[in-house]
């Protein structure tokens, strides 16, 4: 004869396996944010990267556009939080936006003005998603025209 739960037991069982759902779930939310917050940390720091090293990178990346006929790429995407201002002097196209710029962004930017400006090519920050409405992420955009 088998035994039939009651359903006070039932009840109780489920709460057990929907905790542990919610466990799980939380634990999950808690490694994304995590993990989140560390590429920010990163981001908002210097790469650490010599000219040379960024130059090669930069290299690969723009003769890959060219072999595709393209004359601008975008290079780099980033949350616009690495920005002091959250992105707004980007979004408007302030004077003086670069000034918000921190850690890998502002690296970046510094490289284009010491390194490939010179050398005739132009960039452009700019907001490239908004989600709810709002902005989101910064690309950052080399072209050579």
């Amino acid at each position: 004869m088998t035994n039939i739960l009651s359903a006070k037991e039932l009840m109780a069982k489920i709460a057990k396996v929907e905790g542990e759902k919610a466990s799980k779930a939380m634990k999950a939310h808690e490694a994304a944010e995590a993990e989140k917050q560390a590429l920010l940390d990163r981001l908002a720091r210097p790469s650490g990267l010599s000219d040379d090293e960024v130059m090669e990178k930069a290299a690969i990346i723009v003769n890959r556009a060219v072999e595709s006929g393209m004359t601008s790429v975008q290079v780099f995407r980033f949350p616009n939080h690495i920005c002091t201002d959250n992105g707004r002097a980007i979004n408007q196209v302030e004077d003086g936006w670069e000034q918000t710029l921190t850690g890998v962004p502002k690296e970046i930017y510094e490289f284009w003005k010491r390194q490939l400006k010179p050398r005739g090519y132009h960039i452009r920050y700019e907001i490239i998603d908004y989600p709810g409405g709002m902005p989101g992420d910064v690309g950052i955009f080399l072209s050579w025209r």
